[in-house]
């Protein structure tokens, strides 16, 4: 359980590296916006709406909240705690071929560049979806707040994890922060917790 939690975050650190570099390459000048008319990062974001299948695969389970964070979610039955700290929150479910969600804080400076870090990010998953690694990317607001949601393709081995992310931006108790919220499972495995990430993903409460 450690080993899995310990690969899915070491796959997120390589994701902020990558946004690192995009904005040092972006350059210091940016807002966000282009001079062509809208950009994508000030597209209207689809609201979350879990489909029938997503809210059943959730339907009487329990509450996950995060309160020194101001976040909740709900689980399905079955699922337990593995991590709670300052900046990092975990659960998993039951058996084996688990899934997990995973989520991380990351505190900003209150100069950071918030319409080029989502720029950033959105061209990088629109560049890993044209190279076949990401087959669904949008802007998805949930609770009220506007991220990038992208999901993995199926790896071509089936031990290899996939991912269903959203990331966004918030300004809570007077700080900036990155917020990262993450549903995996090895591929093989991801079909038939599909419908369980997306519920949980969806019913996500944020205070912002």
């Amino acid at each position: 359980m450690k080993q899995f939690a310990l690969v899915l975050f070491i796959g997120l650190a390589l994701s902020l590296c990558n946004l690192s570099e995009r904005l040092h390459k972006g350059g210091s000048g940016s807002s966000g916006s282009s001079s062509g008319g809208v950009s994508e990062n000030e597209a209207k974001p689809d609201r979350a709406e879990p489909t029938a299948a997503q809210s059943a695969a959730i339907s009487g389970g329990s509450e996950a909240k995060w309160e020194r964070q101001g976040m909740s979610f709900t689980v399905p039955p079955g699922w337990t705690e593995t991590q709670q700290e300052s900046k990092s929150f975990s659960w998993r479910s039951p058996g084996d071929g688990a899934a997990s969600l995973i989520v991380s804080i990351s505190p900003m400076s209150e100069e950071f560049p918030i319409d080029a870090s989502y720029k950033a990010y959105f061209e990088g998953a629109k560049t890993r979806a044209k190279n076949g690694e990401v087959d669904e990317l949008k802007w998805v607001e949930i609770d009220g707040l506007k991220g990038v949601q992208f999901r993995e393709a199926n790896p071509e081995q089936g031990d290899d994890h996939r991912r269903l992310q959203w990331l966004a931006y918030r300004k809570y108790t007077g700080q900036v922060q990155m917020v990262n919220v993450m549903l995996a499972s090895e591929g093989k495995d991801f079909e038939r917790h599909k419908d369980a990430m997306y519920g949980i993903l969806y019913s996500m409460k944020i205070t912002h």
